[in-house]
């Protein structure tokens, strides 16, 4: 059966026991001066798209790399799909991170490798048939709308085709887990809502729990107000006053997590730095 569906319909509710997906409990780090994140505790659970909002250099990126263990905290835990990474042994990480997809910010491909091989950068690793590829690659890409870029290189391709093909790699091994670095930063207003509709294509289609980081309120408004309609193939906005009921919300200020919650609570937040940043 196929990976990926054009007129895919949205997949079934997890099991209303799944424990959290991710899990971070007073969660430290520093690097060699105060602390980037101090005292973090948050959870995203199945199916739940959690988006971390915050201006530069809070911490946002950090933070995803601590989830996978790319880097390790100073203090508390993280667990990870129920394994605890925070001290796991670096080979018994990559089965782990094998079951994540990560969306780079700026898209992080190789450009001396075409389309097809960006996106089957892994199964190439793992010896998969060139026939099972190319079909694989070739579903991928439909999904995001670029099947006609399999045989190009990234440099022949815009930034926002760039990312959607980054999205289209993240996606390939049909992850249990997605991180999104900022995957609208630095596009245009009408790229980054072509890249913002297809991350609500995923979430609806796919329920896949992931973790969003961005400065740009208008996504992470545009995300929890708007819903993908199969039967249309775009996105829709939701009925008047009502939000996705999946899709919340962090925000960092000065390494510290400061708010999570829902669009309601968020924008009716007394928090003063909350209502700067909304402002």
């Amino acid at each position: 059966m196929s990976q990926f569906v054009a007129q895919a319909q949205p997949g079934p509710p997890p099991p209303a026991d799944s424990g959290p997906v991710v899990d971070f409990r007073n969660v430290t780090i520093a690097f060699d001066g105060p602390p980037v994140l101090e005292d973090v505790t948050f959870s995203v659970g199945p199916a739940e798209t959690r988006i971390l909002l915050g201006p530069a250099g809070v911490g946002k990126s950090v933070l995803l790399k601590l989830t996978n263990g790319l880097l390790r905290p100073d203090q508390g835990t993280i667990r990870l799909f129920g394994q605890e990474i925070s001290h796991m042994p670096e080979e018994s990480l990559f089965a782990l991170r094998a079951r994540t997809g990560m969306v780079f910010q700026e898209g992080a491909l190789f450009d001396s490798l075409s389309v097809r091989d960006n996106i089957a950068y892994q199964l190439i690793g793992e010896r998969v048939p060139d026939d099972e590829i190319d079909q694989r690659v070739r579903e991928a890409l439909r999904f995001v709308d670029l099947e006609q870029t399999f045989a190009q290189f990234p440099s022949s391709l815009s930034g926002g085709m760039r990312r959607r093909v980054a999205i289209a790699r993240a996606l390939i091994h049909q992850p249990e887990l997605l991180l999104y670095d900022s995957p609208t930063g630095g596009l245009d207003p009408v790229t980054s809502t072509t890249i913002i509709e297809l991350i609500v294509k995923q979430r609806d289609v796919y329920r896949t729990p992931s973790l969003l980081v961005t400065h740009r309120l208008q996504d992470a408004f545009t995300m929890c107000t708007h819903r993908f309609d199969p039967e249309a193939g775009t996105m829709a906005p939701l009925p008047k006053g009502q939000t996705d009921p999946n899709t919340t919300f962090l925000m960092l200020s000065e390494g510290r997590l400061i708010f999570d919650g829902s669009l309601h609570e968020l924008v009716r937040s007394q928090d003063p730095f909350v209502r700067e940043f909304l402002q």
